[in-house]
């Protein structure tokens, strides 16, 4: 008996049933044997929670020397839609759309138009897909839309605060703000606000801008109001509390964290709002130092509840002798303070 050469009948099926199926194949295979069992199509699908139709359809497809035949079958069609555009067309859109990178497919149209070319938006769009995706035709780079949300610029030193940083003692950290105040029409000022965390004692001041400059100045103000040393600071993105803010933090030992803005609505001083000054006051004019300073930190560190009463929208304003007294006030007084020289 001499062997014949070539291989055997069959094999090319036999060689597929070593094949690693998916995982929604091996599910399928589990109904086929399931049902190879029991021989009841009701019970198979009620065991596995399918229809009827669904079971039928891979029933029909399942053959048992060929398990890939269990796989899903590609959904793409059968005759796929071929360039109908010329090579010189294809090189005359690359041309005109590396000269103007920004254009699409409207303008480019219009281009080729004008060049005496017969060709469709819809046919430029498929060229310039087609460059795409062979690679001959890179995209700019989006340059960012004024206003839009962007990503938060790299700090040198502030940094997100560490979950195990524990705050418990007065000082550990201290909440910093800028608020808007308009006391009159067309005047605004920025209020700097910082509220410990655990104290709830509050420092306020205000000034001309919201600028790193002044943030600093609050800096100053802040560690010589407090009654407690200050280990932390916790700020938001903004770019007043960055540049020379983030570089005196840094020389006086200062933690600085960092809040992402979309975040930051969770905060301590975002609710703040005139708490510290009565309604009608307005700013005090005059030198920061030859004002007294906050009463000492007492026993009762909460503030009092606002009052119910509600307040006129533009009180007259009382006459500098009637200042706040400072005694037993647990808010330290705002002072007016510009940063222009």
């Amino acid at each position: 008996m001499q062997p014949k050469s070539g291989k055997p009948p069959r094999s090319a099926r036999l060689a597929t049933i070593g094949v690693e199926l998916s995982r929604a194949a091996q599910v399928r295979l589990a109904w086929m044997d399931f049902y190879r069992k029991t021989e009841n199509v009701a019970l198979t699908c009620r065991h596995f929670g399918i229809s009827r139709q669904t079971f039928y359809r891979w029933l029909k497809r399942y053959e048992p020397l060929d398990l890939t035949s269990l796989e899903e079958r590609s959904h793409c069609p059968h005759d796929r839609r071929q360039p109908t555009w010329s090579f010189p067309l294809q090189r005359k859109v690359l041309t005109l759309r590396l000269q103007f990178p920004r254009w699409g497919k409207d303008k480019l149209a219009v281009l080729l138009r004008q060049q005496g070319e017969t060709v469709s938006t819809s046919m430029v769009g498929r060229i310039l897909n087609q460059l795409k995706c062979s690679g001959q035709l890179a995209e700019p780079l989006r340059r960012p839309v004024p206003g839009s949300r962007r990503r938060l610029r790299p700090r040198p030193y502030a940094v997100r605060k560490p979950k195990q940083y524990a705050v418990s003692q007065p000082g550990d950290l201290v909440q910093v703000d800028t608020l808007d105040v308009r006391p009159l029409p067309g005047v605004v000022f920025k209020q700097f606000t910082a509220r410990d965390v655990v104290s709830r004692w509050d420092v306020i001041q205000a000034h001309g801008r919201a600028t790193a400059y002044a943030a600093t100045q609050f800096l100053e103000t802040l560690l010589h109001r407090m009654p407690f040393p200050i280990r932390a600071l916790q700020v938001d993105g903004g770019s007043e509390f960055a540049a020379e803010f983030e570089l005196a933090c840094q020389q006086r030992g200062l933690h600085l964290f960092v809040f992402p803005q979309t975040q930051w609505r969770g905060g301590t001083c975002q609710p703040y709002s005139h708490r510290g000054v009565l309604s009608g006051h307005r700013l005090l004019p005059g030198n920061e130092k030859a004002q007294p300073r906050a009463a000492p930190l007492g026993k009762n560190l909460q503030h009092r509840p606002p009052s119910p009463v509600p307040r006129l929208p533009y009180s007259p304003s009382v006459s500098l002798p009637a200042l706040i007294p400072t005694k037993g006030m647990k808010v330290s007084p705002i002072y007016w303070t510009s940063t222009r020289a």
